[in-house]
């Protein structure tokens, strides 16, 4: 049955037309964004989800800047326990030359006494933003390491977080390279085989801290390359998840483009069928 009062026929159409310029529109602004989930309403789930990894991501490039500090920190440390060794084993040839007898014992001392200053003054000068990890205080308060946030921990999607820290203990050098009493002054050929055996504790207490230094500092570069890669594991989750398919899109663009010129035609027709009433009264 025709009516002039309902037109059934545009009705559909102009359902039809609101309906594509609706993903018509949809489809535009995730082009022009690059997101398809922009906002809640998009998809509550996925955007609920990649906001959630977002922050998390933020706090994983932040503990990659820490983890950066830390490096630097036990590398400054590493750096002095290495030359420290070097000095002590400058040392150790000072005293065995001076087992000889026909030997000036004094300028031997001497010249021990400057490679001391020298050793005192690494250890003083060892520190990177206020942290020295060849001294007894590390930090000028009390500490007697340095704690560098490693990582976070998630239980769950919407658990608790727990942050998890690295900590580098200073290897003490100030304390266990004690000069004052641990090697004998040289006068004689006596004093020079004491302070050999001396020099030898010495050199072994440096180089185990060192090797402890350098074990801190490999794994921190560990870590520190361990997270730069969670944070591009995790950034393109995020894109899978929420960026648009550009080609997916160019596609849907060109069918929705086409549904919208064939709905407006179909609206046009339905809006001209009651003048072809008209024809009845003729």
């Amino acid at each position: 049955m025709s009516s002039i009062l309902t037109n059934n026929g545009a009705m559909v159409a102009l359902q039809t037309l609101k309906s594509v310029n609706d993903d018509l529109g949809k489809t535009q602004t995730s082009i022009s964004t690059g997101k398809e989930v922009g906002t809640a309403k998009d998809n509550s789930a996925v955007w609920a989800i990649s906001k959630t990894m977002e922050s998390d991501i933020a706090g994983f490039e932040a503990i990659e800047e820490g983890l950066s500090v830390g490096e630097a920190t036990v590398a400054v440390a590493s750096a002095g326990a290495e030359q420290i060794v070097e000095k002590l084993t400058e040392m150790k040839e000072l005293i065995v030359s001076a087992q000889s007898e026909n030997v000036d014992h004094a300028t031997i001392q001497t010249d021990i006494d400057s490679k001391v200053e020298q050793v005192e003054a690494i250890i003083s000068a060892a520190q990177f933003n206020g942290a020295n990890l060849l001294a007894t205080d590390v930090d000028g308060n009390g500490a007697t390491g340095v704690g560098v946030l490693a990582s976070l921990d998630r239980v769950g999607a919407g658990g608790a977080v727990s942050a998890v820290e690295i900590t580098i203990a200073s290897v003490d050098f100030e304390a266990d390279l004690d000069f004052g009493s641990s090697l004998t002054t040289i006068t004689d050929t006596a004093t020079a085989a004491t302070a050999l055996d001396e020099i030898e504790v010495l050199i072994q207490t440096a180089i185990t801290g060192a090797a402890s230094l350098g074990a801190d500092s490999a794994r921190l570069e560990d870590q520190s390359e361990f997270v730069s890669n969670l944070v591009d594991s995790m950034t393109m989750g995020v894109s899978t998840m929420t960026d648009t398919n550009m080609e997916e899109a160019s596609a849907r663009l060109s069918a929705l483009q086409t549904q919208q010129d064939l709905a407006t035609q179909s609206l046009t027709i339905a809006n001209e069928a009651p003048s072809s009433l008209l024809q009845l009264f003729r």
